[in-house]
């Protein structure tokens, strides 16, 4: 399943996860909506996602080595942009 990104920083985070992992399988969800007042929200919104993403690349990782690799693929907008960002990263044989 793909579920195309809305704005331009889901946009970013979709095409930067394809780039590095190739995922079979990629969600991209903005879940600001559910933060606005809360510490972190960004009036501009696209402030929190949620990524479920299956790749051959998480095989034979951890969770902890699938997070980095996500993580190493978004850096720069989690440090500046993104305040939250919850992973759910499965390889194919655990999908």
């Amino acid at each position: 399943m793909m579920q195309t990104p809305t704005g331009p920083i889901a946009t970013q985070i979709e095409q930067r996860l394809q780039a590095a992992l190739a995922p079979q399988r990629l969600a991209v969800i903005d879940d600001s909506n559910k933060h606005r007042g809360h510490a972190g929200h960004d009036p501009r919104g696209e402030s929190h996602f949620t990524v479920e993403i299956v790749a051959d690349a998480f095989s034979g990782k951890n969770r902890v080595q699938r997070h980095r690799l996500v993580n190493e693929a978004l850096s720069d907008l989690l440090r500046d942009r993104v305040h939250a960002l919850a992973i759910v990263a499965r390889a194919p044989e655990d999908a």
